[in-house]
């Protein structure tokens, strides 16, 4: 057993039987968590029983209860990170849930790598998935594990800075000392970050091992405004982003996805799976371009209006 401490950190919204279940399979970990943290939004949406039923099973178990008006992806988690005091932190959103009690031994032992900045788990799709939604957790989280760093963007380009807070531990040290998460960011805090620690030298490891459930069937419509404010956080950190597009790796994905349909039998698939490919797309055309539409339009296309009431752009 390594002897990293470790914060589990999860913003929480309106949370019911599937955090439960998330602390649950935390408590049966191998390596058991020194603090739980949860950032919950809107405090009468809060179920008491949750803390009440694993209060003891966790060395500190804390919940802080913020506005609605104050959620901020990258700023509430920043939050957290203030309140921990651990070597590591994992973020963790309330529907990920942990596939075997190996979780966080497996995303904290590759920090004895004192290089390493980051480190995130596979995201398994579940049993109600689209066929799509399959292919693409197999595309973005392979079975291979694999550690990146600035020698490997010639090869994977933009990819190399991908890392999700669905489940990702940050070294804690590391991430103050790049000033953490962009606060008042609409989305992508986790890739804005590993694009700054790979720019800075650290390493971030994908561990192919530390599996959770994770997996959404998205409307049409919810894909198009998922991607524009993608799109949003890309055209506001050109530091990060304006020499590494993201087509590439979507065409990549669009074409592996229509092989696997056919392989699979499927080609009737074909046709939905263009149509929500074209919907992803036009929201991060449309996101890249956003300050060119008008005010309107933009509060329209976005998944998250209230960021744009808060921040009074677009």
């Amino acid at each position: 057993m390594n002897s990293f401490s470790l914060t589990v950190l999860i913003p929480t919204y309106r949370p019911g039987r599937e955090l439960e279940e998330l602390l649950r399979r935390l408590s049966r970990q191998k390596k058991i968590p020194d603090r739980v943290l949860i950032l919950n939004t809107e405090e009468a949406y809060f179920p008491p029983r949750i803390i009440d039923q694993f209060r003891d099973r966790f060395p500190v178990l804390s919940v802080f209860h913020i506005e609605k008006s104050q959620f901020d992806h990258g700023g509430t988690r920043h939050l957290g990170m203030q309140f921990s005091d651990t070597d590591l932190v994992l973020c963790m959103t309330q529907d990920a849930l942990p596939k075997d009690c190996y979780l966080t031994q497996r995303l904290t032992e590759v920090f004895r790598d004192p290089e390493l900045g980051a480190a995130y788990g596979r995201q398994l799709a579940g049993k109600r998935s689209s066929m799509t939604e399959r292919f693409t957790r197999q595309f973005n989280y392979p079975d291979r594990s694999r550690v990146k760093s600035a020698d490997d963007l010639a090869e994977l380009g933009i990819r190399t800075y991908f890392c999700s807070d669905v489940c990702a531990v940050w070294r804690r040290d590391a991430y103050f000392a790049l000033g953490g998460f962009e606060r008042h960011v609409i989305f992508n805090e986790d890739m804005i970050l590993a694009g700054k620690m790979i720019q800075n030298g650290w390493k971030i490891a994908y561990c192919a091992d530390a599996e959770v459930w994770h997996s959404h069937n998205y409307s049409g419509m919810q894909q198009l405004r998922r991607n524009f404010d993608l799109g949003v956080s890309q055209a506001d950190h050109p530091e990060i982003f304006r020499d590494l597009p993201s087509e590439g790796a979507g065409l990549k994905l669009v074409t592996g996805t229509a092989r696997w349909l056919v392989r699979q039998g499927h080609p009737e698939k074909i046709f939905s799976l263009i149509v929500m490919s074209g919907c992803k797309y036009a929201g991060y055309f449309l996101g890249r371009r956003y300050r060119s539409l008008p005010g309107a339009l933009v509060r329209g296309l976005t998944a998250s209006p209230s960021w744009w009431e808060q921040n009074r752009q677009g």
